[in-house]
């Protein structure tokens, strides 16, 4: 192997590995916190404080809500600094000035913010109204508010983060759109975004649902990359469209969720009595539901990983199948996995566990086999 091949492949090793520590810390973090905010009675003190200002009990779930998401990312914030932050510059992957790093980050906690409020809104106020199928209208009601984000994230999110205007390659972009109609997909049209003002990884996206649906190009990708790697991995995400893999997933995430609530419903009555708490609409008792997600996610995340996987492996070989070019995917694989820094071949508990993409080399290796 050449001496910079190697050097690269022990690069990437390292930036996996504690990207890997660092995903395991941040989640031990989380559970520790939050049992020592029920254990302690912090959560309660805190509830009884906020209703004594607000004395109103709708106005104490968004006071609540603030006051626990600022004091979690302030605990948190040398873990994510780090994470995100120091080792991106440490393995060359970013050039975003700290000030725009704080300036993401609140942008980040205030949409988190939001969508966590109309999400345990609902959870609360459903609770309420139907203390016995609350589980079941809850989880439905997030099913439905998941299909809205999916609309909203590129028209609205997106672009609090990165400018993006149509394609300006008229050649790729009639390439991309021929591309799609071949494939049978509308789009609303084809975009490329400021990727390298926050990072040097490449990315690319198939976005939004209905009219909304649009490509997203990376500069970091766009320029990088030849129009023949380019389309590869557009047929790919295109795929992934044909197959409704998007809707599977979320049918999938909407079971779990299901799983979870139902969960709640049937065993919360003695574990919120071993912290104090006597009814799962105490919003003291808020920390406990994420307790039960935190630790119901950790239980069934290798099946949803395996299942993902499942589905990426089978978009791979529908973009082989409609390109007839694996030696673009090939190297187009290559590509993206020097330029991330990826773990092209990782061991098999931790593929288990992170990975919802098949590694790099089985990907090249079904290619090949092509």
């Amino acid at each position: 192997m050449e001496p910079g091949k190697a050097e690269s492949l022990s690069r990437a090793k390292d930036y996996s590995s504690i990207k890997y520590a660092l995903a395991i810390m941040e989640t031990v973090n989380l559970v520790v916190l939050l049992f020592i905010f029920c254990g302690f009675g912090v959560s309660k003190a805190l509830a009884g404080q906020l209703f004594k200002i607000s004395g109103d009990y709708y106005l104490i779930l968004p006071l609540y809500l603030l006051v626990i998401s600022v004091a979690y990312s302030l605990l948190s914030l040398p873990v994510t600094f780090y994470g995100s932050y120091i080792i991106e510059h440490k393995f060359s992957l970013s050039n975003q000035g700290i000030a725009d790093w704080f300036r993401d980050q609140l942008k980040s906690g205030i949409i988190a913010y939001i969508i966590g409020l109309v999400a345990l809104g609902a959870f609360y106020y459903i609770l309420n109204l139907s203390p016995q199928k609350w589980w079941l209208v809850v989880s439905l009601f997030w099913i439905f508010f998941t299909m809205i984000l999916a609309r909203l994230v590129p028209i609205i999110i997106i672009p609090l983060f990165f400018k993006y205007k149509k394609l300006s390659d008229e050649v790729l972009r009639q390439r991309i759109l021929n591309l799609a109609k071949k494939m049978k997909i509308k789009l609303l049209d084809v975009f490329e975004i400021d990727f390298s003002k926050k990072t040097l990884k490449a990315n690319a996206a198939f976005v939004g649902m209905g009219k909304t649906r649009r490509v997203i190009l990376a500069d970091t990708l766009k320029d990088k990359y030849t129009p023949e790697e380019i389309e590869v991995i557009l047929a790919h995400e295109f795929a992934h469209y044909k197959m409704k893999h998007l809707l599977k997933l979320i049918l999938l995430n909407s079971l779990v969720t299901l799983g979870c609530f139902y969960l709640i419903f049937r065993t919360s009555g003695s574990v919120l009595a071993a912290f104090g708490f006597s009814s799962l609409s105490d919003i003291a008792a808020l920390p406990v539901v994420i307790i039960y997600f935190t630790l119901f996610g950790i239980i069934t995340q290798p099946l949803t990983n395996l299942i993902s996987r499942r589905f990426e492996k089978d978009a791979d070989i529908a973009a082989l199948k409609v390109t007839q070019n694996k030696d673009a995917f090939i190297s187009m694989m290559n590509k993206l996995a020097d330029q991330n820094l990826a773990d092209r071949n990782p061991h098999p508990l931790i593929k288990f566990y992170f990975f919802d993409h098949p590694p790099i080399s089985e990907r090249i290796s079904l290619a090949q086999a092509q």
